[in-house]
């Protein structure tokens, strides 16, 4: 119950999952110290903007929203990735309150305390938050971070200047984040991080506890044990080191979710180079291969970046025939932007901007055919799938090839199922991105 001694805040969250998690932690904290989180400006004492600075487009989204809140609000805390970058922020907008970088949590409480004191009324006790923390998530899947920053120094990305180098979450800690998770009625388990094949590397894989058992802090053991926990666990942002290959023998057996979301960028050995990608070489395809002989039902999505610096046409034709080899199932593209700071601004040869978006143009067009091709092969077939939304036009669910938000989508004619349910399905149709199916 509102009294009118309780202090309000409102929230923007803007960007990747990563961030997402940062906002449900600063939420977190702020609903057990008794403040209550409003959905409009004019209702809120105070508004927090986490916000995005990978690309050129996301900065001036941030932008535009703290604008958007000062004119509406007036009083204004920022934090986030484009959050190092305090002076392009204050130049644009001097009057915010505060200005802190990505994870910087204590920054942002301290912000809000100064600007809106905690209730004096406030009992700990009576004012509950759910033991999972605030999710910004549907409740029946969440991210779970496993750790922080990244120790590659790709040329086009500038985000180990902004989050650092890599440090990993405990393993312990982990798995009884992702327990409460699960009890709170989670059904899915989205692994992120910016390198999730690193985790451990930092603490040389220590060993740690979890329900009394000893396991280690890295990519296989976590996975082991979070399969015993009863719901799918997808994979993101997995660099393809040699360890990956421990995985896939898991998705086989069903334990985690036959889903691997690797972000090749590119296939020219040329471009790699110039890209500084980590873990590339020529065997990719030949272990892609290997990894559907293991697992058939194995999804690969990944992300690919066109018109880098120097990037030929020969180059190009070179990623389409790789791409039409890969056969891979869920593909995103981009095409090359600077970013401020980022060593590849630096490069010769840029590529003219109506070059780029007709290499995009060409690139979309090759990976639909194949993205069709590859959803045709699942008609006809029986799966598993996950509610998200329903209304009286039916049923919108995802199976295991389907990452939220990113993915595709499995229609259903039915409204006898509610979001969080799990039910079987057949395929009867598809097109280049979703299928449809009736219940079983």
């Amino acid at each position: 119950m509102s009294t009118p001694t309780t202090p309000k805040v409102g929230f923007v969250s803007l960007g990747c999952p990563k961030a997402l998690v940062d906002s449900e932690r600063i939420l977190t904290q702020l609903r057990m110290e008794g403040y209550e989180v409003v959905p409009t400006y004019q209702d809120a004492d105070v508004v927090v903007v986490n916000t995005c600075g990978f690309i050129d487009s996301a900065k001036a989204e941030s932008l535009e929203v703290i604008g958007e809140a000062i004119a509406e609000n007036g009083k204004v805390i920022v934090t986030g990735c484009m959050g190092v970058e305090e002076g392009s922020i204050r130049e644009v907008h001097p009057s915010v309150l505060s200005v802190s970088g990505p994870q910087q949590y204590e920054q942002v409480l301290n912000a809000v305390h100064e600007v809106v004191p905690p209730s004096t009324e406030h009992n700990p006790l009576i004012d509950l938050v759910p033991p999972q923390g605030v999710k910004l998530t549907p409740r029946h899947y969440a991210y779970l971070k496993i750790s922080e920053g990244c120790n590659h120094s790709c040329s086009f990305c500038i985000i180990p200047s902004m989050r650092g180098k890599l440090v990993s979450r405990p393993v312990g800690e982990v798995l009884s984040e992702a327990e409460r998770l699960v009890k709170a009625g989670v059904k899915e388990l989205l692994v992120i991080s910016q390198d999730t094949s690193a985790y451990g590397v930092d603490m040389k894989y220590k060993t740690d506890f979890w329900n009394g058992q000893p396991v280690k802090t890295r990519m296989t053991e976590l996975c082991e044990a979070l399969s015993s926990m009863g719901v799918w666990v997808r994979l993101h942002y997995v660099y393809p080191y040699p360890h990956v290959d421990e995985l896939i023998p898991l998705m086989a057996a069903g334990k985690i979710l036959p889903y691997l979301d690797i972000p090749f960028q590119h296939a020219s050995p040329k471009v790699l180079k110039a890209m500084k990608r980590p873990a590339f070489e020529d065997k990719t395809l030949a272990r892609i291969k290997k990894w559907r002989e293991i697992c058939p039902e194995l999804t690969i999505r990944s992300t690919f970046i066109v018109g880098f610096p120097g990037e030929t046409e020969e180059d190009f034709q070179y990623l389409l025939d790789w791409l039409t080899e890969a056969q891979l199932d869920r593909v995103g593209c981009f095409q090359y932007s600077p970013v401020d700071g980022a060593p590849a601004n630096l490069l010769d040869n840029p590529v003219p901007d109506d070059v780029k978006q007709d290499r995009w143009d060409r690139f979309m067009a090759h990976q639909q055919a194949i993205s069709t091709a590859r959803l045709q092969l699942k008609v006809g077939k029986e799966m598993e799938v996950l509610i998200d939304e329903v209304d009286d036009q039916g049923a919108v669910a995802r199976c295991y090839a389907d990452a939220p938000e990113i993915d595709g989508s499995v229609f259903i004619e039915t409204t006898a199922v509610k979001p969080g349910d799990k039910v079987r399905v057949r395929i009867v149709d598809a097109d280049e991105y979703d299928m449809w199916a009736e219940l079983i």
